[in-house]
């Protein structure tokens, strides 16, 4: 019986979180909830919402989705409840090689692609832009919502 494309998001979230292991990467709230709700999301909306037909609506469909992914990879990883599964990867990666995150990101994004296509999958355009967007894009965006968590340090008072 096959499974739905939502259904192989979570189940490949879950094989990418074995990875966390070498590289000591802690899991929280938000990776759970990432490597389900990804793939729950992504089936409601394939059940939900037609294929637009018009060039430009897809056009900007694949754009805009880019971009809003990018703003809220930033957006949650910032928030530090933890990071979806290929995310902690990135960091991981990025903690233990010191490469950029847009780097360490656009290397896995692409690997990913490849082994889409020795899968026998076929390469779009959204899916090019995608992997080389999404690294940039999140290493633009997580500045601007990193919350910090260390204690802020006492004011001697005179």
């Amino acid at each position: 019986m096959p499974i739905t494309l939502g259904q192989a998001v979570v189940l490949m979230s879950f094989v990418v979180l074995l990875l966390w292991i070498p590289l000591r990467e802690v899991p929280g709230l938000g990776t759970i909830g990432n490597a389900v709700l990804v793939g729950l999301s992504a089936d409601a909306t394939l059940w939900l919402l037609d294929e637009p037909t018009a060039m430009a609506a897809r056009v900007a469909l694949m754009v805009g989705g880019v971009l809003l992914c990018g703003l809220a990879t930033g957006m949650y990883i910032g928030a530090q409840l933890g990071r979806g599964p290929r995310d902690g990867l990135m960091t991981g990666l990025h903690r233990r090689t010191g490469l950029s995150l847009r780097l360490v990101r656009t290397a896995i994004e692409v690997g990913v692609v490849l082994v889409g296509l020795v899968l026998g999958g076929v390469l779009g355009i959204g899916t090019v832009l995608y992997a080389l967007a999404i690294g940039p894009l999140t290493q633009l965006a997580l500045p601007w919502f990193l919350v910090d968590l260390e204690p802020p340090t006492p004011v001697d008072a005179p």
